[in-house]
């Protein structure tokens, strides 16, 4: 999964030099502002509500509970700092927020990122070993904590070339040809990697770690746990605690459902920007971006809307 979606993508001179032409729309603006802060607000109240009740409730922190946890602490980390970015830097159209936040920002969103894909696989193996395995072994809640750490620090390690590759500049508004060119003064935050093969690697990586493969060793997991599960007749199978359990695996089902079609939108158009960004349509860019990176974002409100803790 690339992070241009952190901020309004990689331009070159001459793409910026076309978009910044397009008269901005103030019912899209409009629109834009209160979609966000809608999703900010129950991404924010949503996943607080429940890593407090996590946290609270003793009785609760079992594994797939504390994994859980780990995901809403990533889907809050994304709305803190990485959307109100975004919306600002889209409706503006340069960058004013300093050079941490530039390098801060997309380093932050892709460590987000890796650590919800990360914690969705987590829960999918602890379920399959669970359904599966049931005499066999078991994680227990420490070895949760361990899996936890051991997410945000792979996932930091893979953003780390956001803090190298994102700069500031601003070429773009020296080369406009404007009789007095009032926007000499501004600058862009942007990727700048020593060739474009490097960066096409990274993001490709990208998409696979985070995105396709991830999701393939769920659904595997998912489908192996519903083949047995279909498989078992027996009355001491149809017992309140299997039903209770067919429904956190149907619960977790869908929250992974949920992750894969919100994220799906943004990775596509992310792939086609950085394969052949010349077909996306220079006015219509931002506003393509803004609704794939906005139901990429809805995904921070599915977690607390879904669960229903057990």
């Amino acid at each position: 999964m690339t992070n241009n979606s952190s901020s309004p993508g990689v331009w070159e001179t001459s793409d910026w030099s076309e978009s910044g032409q397009c008269p901005p729309s103030v019912g899209g603006a409009t629109f834009l502002i209160v979609a966000y802060s809608t999703v900010i607000a129950v991404g924010l109240l949503g996943n607080v509500g429940l890593v407090f009740i996590i946290g609270r409730q003793k009785e609760l922190r079992n594994v797939t509970n504390i994994l859980i946890a780990n995901l809403s602490c990533s889907d809050i980390l994304m709305c803190v700092v990485c959307l109100p970015v975004t919306v600002i830097y889209t409706l503006m159209d340069r960058w004013v927020l300093g050079e941490a936040l530039c390098k801060v920002t997309p380093f932050v969103q892709c460590v987000s990122v890796t650590v919800s894909i990360f914690s969705l696989v987590l829960i999918a193996l602890e379920r399959h070993q669970l359904i599966l395995h049931p005499t066999g072994w078991s994680p227990a809640a420490g070895h949760s904590y361990l899996a936890v750490g051991l997410t945000w620090l792979v996932a930091c390690f893979i953003s780390l070339p956001f803090l190298s590759y994102n700069i500031l500049t601003d070429d773009p508004f020296q080369n406009l040809t404007l009789p007095a060119n009032p926007f000499r003064d501004h600058v862009i935050c942007m990727e700048k990697w020593p060739t474009d093969r490097h960066r096409l690697a990274y993001t490709t990586f990208l998409l696979l770690f985070q995105y396709c493969v991830p999701l393939l060793l769920v659904l595997l997991c998912y489908l192996r746990i519903f083949l047995r599960l279909r498989r078992r007749r027996d009355m001491v199978e149809r017992s309140r605690k299997a039903r209770g359990a067919q429904r956190i695996n149907a619960m977790l089902a869908v929250i992974v459902a949920a992750f894969a079609l919100c994220w799906l939108p943004l990775n596509v158009f992310n792939t086609i920007f950085d394969w052949h960004h010349q077909v996306l349509p220079a006015c219509q860019h931002d506003a393509l971006f803004s609704a794939c990176h906005l139901t990429a974002m809805a995904s921070t409100c599915v977690n607390p809307v879904v669960s229903g803790l057990d």
